[in-house]
């Protein structure tokens, strides 16, 4: 597991020349009003990470977004005090609305890149526009082989420079099994998503949505061996953690 790199927005952007913040690989600039369940997570002003609107209230993004982990290896989440969130926006620098989080809810099992969500509560409810819109929670497994949208404004390539404009790309399901095969991860808390070389998520996406069939079915998560290589992506199972979720939040 040792090739595995966490694709951070908030916990690396300090440290960006050294691990690259990443955009869409091989992706495509969304056209206004594409994703309009996409946000910007934003830590201290600068974008950090990707989020997914589920309600007026709540923001699902991952939990590595929203903390960190100490010298003596204990998690904690940041105040909420220094996120803010765009929303309505392809842009990452203008446009939409930025609105506060009130209080971050970190999954308390997170750890060894597992059960990697969380809940930001906002300070004030959204306001729903063609560019503001929520996206339901998975409510089934998704196939194998079938194609998921990704969106987010992270690297370009491995180490390559942040995209102003929000980009996505389609990337295919791959089973428990197959993931196992190809970098030996098998749990049903997590959802594979496999592509060609030079395409996939990039540090800067984390947190972002992947979508099928108008639901949100993953959190971004981590990359395999560097961002755009041959190998599947791996992404926080929305299914696998839709009750904690709604446990959690307003819906």
């Amino acid at each position: 597991m040792g090739k595995i790199s966490l694709i951070i927005f908030a916990c690396i952007v300090a440290a960006a020349t050294a691990t690259p913040t990443g955009r869409v690989v091989g992706g495509q600039d969304a056209y206004e009003g594409q994703f309009p369940h996409q946000i910007s997570l934003r830590r201290n002003g600068s974008h950090t990470c990707g989020g997914s609107i589920i309600s007026k209230n709540f923001i699902l993004t991952a939990a590595h977004c929203v903390g960190t982990t100490d010298a003596q290896g204990e998690y904690y989440t940041y105040p909420a005090s220094v996120f803010t969130v765009r929303a309505g926006s392809n842009d990452r620098f203008q446009g939409g609305v930025l609105v506060r989080v009130a209080e971050v809810i970190t999954h308390e099992d997170y750890g060894n890149f597992l059960n990697d969500v969380a809940l930001l509560r906002l300070e004030e409810p959204l306001i729903y526009s063609k560019n503001i819109q929520p996206i339901a929670l998975a409510t089934a497994e998704v196939p194998p082989g079938a194609p998921v949208i990704i969106s987010g404004f992270g690297r370009i390539k491995h180490g390559g420079d942040i995209p102003q404009k929000l980009q996505w790309n389609t990337l295919t399901a791959i089973t428990r099994s197959e993931c196992k095969r190809l970098i030996n991860w098998d749990s049903d808390a997590l959802i594979c998503l496999a592509h060609e070389a030079n395409n996939g998520a990039c540090n800067g996406d984390s947190g972002g949505p992947a979508v099928y069939n108008g639901e949100v079915v993953g959190i971004a998560g981590f990359v395999y061996g560097g961002c755009g290589n041959i190998y599947p992506d791996g992404y926080a199972k929305v299914y696998y953690h839709r009750d904690w979720i709604k446990e959690h939040s307003d819906l």
